[in-house]
């Protein structure tokens, strides 16, 4: 049933490729901290050297500020000798007006303008395509500076507008079932390029005819959040901020695989709604379908899910559950879904599964969902089936792939499979 001839021969490499991303992200975040303060202390002595922004080397030295939170923002001003209210009145340019030019911010003074325009830079990213569903949902395919591309979804309904943003290139995990996860990796996204695809929708959305408003952020696009914790948080504080766009806390989540460091950063340092990809409910399938699982298992998953919601009796883990034809979709796991989420606050997307090329899952039918729904909610858990929306377009749930380099080689060895 599980198709375990196919799950033997992959899961050894998949396991390899998870252990092997987590040593190049463990490197990543060890030097992160030391090249800010290099590269802030550069900018600094070169300001004092020379009036120009041109250094020894013959580069321009631009800082982009876009995602800059509050209090990097407060940093970056105390460096230039200004007050910290100026964080503020550049969030509000750039975030509420969507101002690029420092010229036009004329609530600060000439000589700040033009030190701003010698040292930094307010950069978003180039959009190089729109689809557009027919039943209303947005894809964008963003260009970084690097070359690679992400892509970013925003999904219209009546009352609310939901944009899907991406946290890495790629991802660095390898879900079965997921089409990011067939592409591989390359890199973690800065917080600006986060923030960046919620200022293009934002901007797009302002100059169509319908005036479309974003109202809910999720972290379900391209990438594993919790890998890349160091830009997500300071993209959450800037989505947050009243000066910059003012989402509420449950307008905000988090979509994790199981990444349990991660979810308890999130609750000490910036807590919004969380959301947990769980696809199984017992830990011989969610290995396979879900490798993480193999270093967070479902036991210590719902631990740390109730810890989350600990503090806060209104608020709800979502479990997101992908209906896959024969592989997970049976009565007996609807039971042993009901048993695994007893004492947590929950609430289950079960999610139709979206065609991937390539691989040969196939959506469970309508009415045996229905059934799976209807145990669930019996069993007085908060249930419902997700539509899906830009499949058309491949922009719904799992279809996401981007246009990058894939350091992990994980995509070409898929290929010939």
């Amino acid at each position: 049933m599980l198709q375990q001839a196919r799950f033997e021969r992959i899961s050894p490499n998949l396991w390899n490729e998870t252990q092997c991303t987590d040593r190049i992200l463990e490197k990543t975040q060890k030097s992160k901290s030391t090249f800010s303060f290099l590269k802030m202390r550069f900018i600094r002595e070169a300001s004092s050297q020379s009036d120009s922004p041109e250094t020894a080397l013959g580069t321009n030295v631009t800082t982009n500020l876009l995602g800059y939170d509050r209090d990097a923002l407060t940093g970056y001003f105390a460096e230039l000798g200004e007050p910290s209210f100026r964080a503020s009145q550049i969030m509000k340019w750039m975030h509420r007006r969507r101002e690029t030019r420092f010229d036009e911010m004329t609530d600060l003074s000439k000589p700040l303008r033009r030190q701003l325009n010698e040292t930094a830079e307010i950069r978003g990213l180039e959009a190089v395509s729109e689809s557009i569903s027919v039943d209303g949902t947005i894809k964008w395919l963003l260009r970084l500076d690097d070359g690679n591309c992400v892509e970013t979804v925003f999904i219209p309904e009546r009352t609310r507008g939901t944009l899907c943003v991406s946290s890495q290139v790629g991802c660095t995990l390898n879900c079965t079932f997921c089409a990011t996860g067939r592409m591989g990796y390359n890199r973690n996204l800065t917080a600006a390029e986060i923030i960046a695809q919620v200022w293009h929708a934002c901007s797009r959305l302002e100059s169509t005819v319908s005036k479309r408003v974003v109202t809910n952020i999720v972290f379900m696009g391209m990438g594993e959040p919790f890998y890349n914790c160091d830009s997500m948080i300071p993209a959450i504080r800037l989505l947050l901020d009243d000066c910059s766009y003012g989402f509420g806390k449950r307008k905000v989540t988090v979509s994790t695989a199981g990444v349990i460091p991660g979810i308890k950063r999130l609750a000490e340092e910036c807590k919004v709604s969380l959301a947990v990809s769980l696809h199984a409910p017992n830990d011989e399938l969610r290995n396979e379908l879900v490798p993480i699982n193999r270093k967070y298992p479902i036991a210590d998953l719902m631990k740390a899910c109730r810890g989350y919601v600990a503090s806060d009796r209104r608020s709800r883990v979502t479990f997101e559950y992908i209906m896959l034809k024969g592989i997970n979709d049976s009565i007996w796991h609807a039971r042993k879904l009901v048993r695994i989420l007893q004492g947590v606050r929950a609430k289950v997307n079960l999610i139709p599964y979206n065609r991937v090329e390539g691989l040969s899952y196939e959506r469970t039918a309508q009415d045996d969902i229905d059934i799976f729904r209807d145990i669930l909610l019996n069993s007085r858990i908060m249930t419902i089936t997700r539509k899906t929306r830009g499949h058309d377009v491949n922009a719904a749930c799992g279809q996401l792939v981007g246009k990058f380099h894939d350091r992990t080689k994980r995509s070409a060895r898929l290929a010939v499979q």
